[in-house]
């Protein structure tokens, strides 16, 4: 590793840190982990495919047990519902309840991000977030990680006869759904 990738692994790194830390302080005023609030942040943003505890899971990087308590200290507070699915009774979806959607609006974005992003100004980005993204993105294929991405963006997001449609399921989407994010999401090609 040069010790240009090396810098600017410690500074994610460190932007890293004080965001968690910043996290740990906004929902300790909520008795909750910081954990919590991620599990309803992505449940607040992911689509009706991808609301359920194995996709927490792997989007959050956690181990079952992990994500099976946090869902139980949430349903418990009444921040998320748990609904069996109607097709397949042996998947459970998750729903933030008015609550949850409610702590997400109080919770998010951290000040600290904010600016933070206020003060970046680079030649070949405009903002902090278009330069994280792409950072995220070459992190993402170099780990093959899913990505996670928006749905309008996936290389299978298409339309069919005037309607939106996922080329990999084979199903309708509904417009309300191709900008949230997508556990099966594959960048394109573009």
């Amino acid at each position: 590793m040069v010790m240009d990738e090396l810098n600017t692994f410690k500074l994610i790194d460190r932007i890293s840190t004080l965001l968690r830390s910043e996290e740990r302080k906004k929902y300790a005023a909520f008795a909750l982990q910081p954990i919590h609030g991620q599990v309803l942040e992505y449940l607040s943003k992911c689509n009706k495919h991808s609301d359920t505890p194995a996709s927490v899971t792997e989007y959050l990087g956690l181990t079952k047990g992990t994500v099976s308590q946090t869902l139980q200290v949430l349903e418990r507070k009444g921040f998320i519902e748990k609904t069996q699915d109607e097709v397949d009774r042996r998947i459970v979806h998750l729903r933030l309840l008015p609550s949850g959607l409610d702590l997400v609006k109080v919770a998010q974005p951290l000040e600290i991000f904010q600016q933070a992003e206020k003060q970046v100004a680079t030649q070949k980005y405009n903002t902090l977030a278009e330069a994280l993204k792409q950072t995220l993105i070459a992190l993402q294929q170099a780990n093959h990680s899913k990505t996670f991405g928006l749905c309008n963006t996936c290389c299978y997001f298409g339309e069919r006869d005037n309607y939106f449609h996922c080329e990999l399921t084979g199903k309708p989407l509904e417009q309300a759904d191709t900008d949230k994010i997508c556990k099966e999401h594959t960048l394109s090609a573009d």
